[in-house]
């Protein structure tokens, strides 16, 4: 299982492509960019998780977060059963003020998914056991029907 990382999406359409004729069971994750490239990958139908829009270069509003995802968005991704992935092992490397305005990102993204029945989770190297998921988006904000959602979903990508 690979992260696709690239900023050119017709690259990226390629790389997908490529994975899915060698192996159509293949879970393909995406790297999130910016908002058009994001919005691009979440209307293919072969992606199976966005990782990280929370984490980008984009500077906040003054009233307002830019949390990578908006309610269309959100919606999309659960039209084509897209899961919204969190990179956890990125924020754990980061400075604890850029980690603060992450993890607000997430917040706002979690409860975003949450009015539309969209999925996340996590995305990570290492093991995580159920309950530390669950605790993760309760913590947040987020139902607990969407914490085991999003349990279940960190297993079956995992397996």
């Amino acid at each position: 299982m690979k992260i696709i990382d690239n900023k050119n999406i017709n690259e990226v359409r390629k790389e997908i492509k490529k994975i899915k004729k060698e192996n159509k069971e293949e879970k393909v994750m995406v790297r999130a960019q910016d908002e058009y490239f994001n919005r691009k990958i979440l209307e293919m139908k072969d992606v199976d998780v966005l990782v990280s829009p929370e984490i980008h270069s984009r500077k906040d509003f003054l009233k307002q977060r830019d949390s990578g995802l908006n309610e269309y968005m959100c919606k999309l991704a659960s039209k084509n059963n897209i899961i919204i992935g969190i990179d956890i092992e990125r924020i754990k490397r980061m400075e604890k003020k850029e980690k603060a305005k992450i993890i607000s990102k997430i917040k706002q993204n979690i409860s975003l998914c949450k009015k539309t029945n969209t999925i996340m989770t996590f995305v990570s190297e290492r093991k995580y056991f159920k309950q530390e998921i669950i605790s993760f988006f309760i913590v947040l904000k987020g139902s607990t029907e969407q914490a085991k959602k999003a349990a279940d979903s960190y297993f079956a990508l995992n397996l």
